[in-house]
């Protein structure tokens, strides 16, 4: 079973230590206790929204950003759950299972500015 939270502690946690960040700086600059940041860190507990938000303010992400990779993570590990399952890598992803992404318009941004951060197997790329 995937457990949201303990995706979400893991990219919190590489958040924190991209910015070379100790759990003592953060907890501080969060106003959370250090204990219960390294169980949301852990996965341990569940985080509520207002704990996020300062978590992502203390570390100066968009909460956005934080989702974007909680959900990237996610279909990462569905695509591995499925593929434990017995589905083969040539085998489409189910609808049901298929991550939703959404569209972005990248319209007058030059083509060496675009980044596409997703599994290629959960993306289709259509050009304009």
């Amino acid at each position: 079973m995937i457990l949201l939270r303990r995706l979400l502690g893991d990219v919190l946690r590489r958040q924190r230590q991209r910015q070379g960040r100790t759990l003592r700086e953060v907890s501080s600059s969060a106003r959370v206790s250090l204990g219960y940041l390294s169980e949301v860190e852990r996965g341990q507990k569940e985080a509520s929204s207002e704990l996020l938000s300062a978590i992502c303010d203390a570390l100066d992400v968009r909460m956005s950003e934080l989702m974007r990779e909680v959900s990237d993570e996610l279909s990462l590990a569905e695509l591995a759950a499925s593929a434990a399952a017995g589905e083969t890598a040539r085998e489409p992803v189910a609808a049901g299972v298929r991550p939703m992404l959404n569209s972005v318009s990248v319209a007058g941004v030059p083509p060496e500015r675009v980044t596409i951060k997703a599994p290629a197997e959960a993306v289709d790329v259509v050009a304009a």
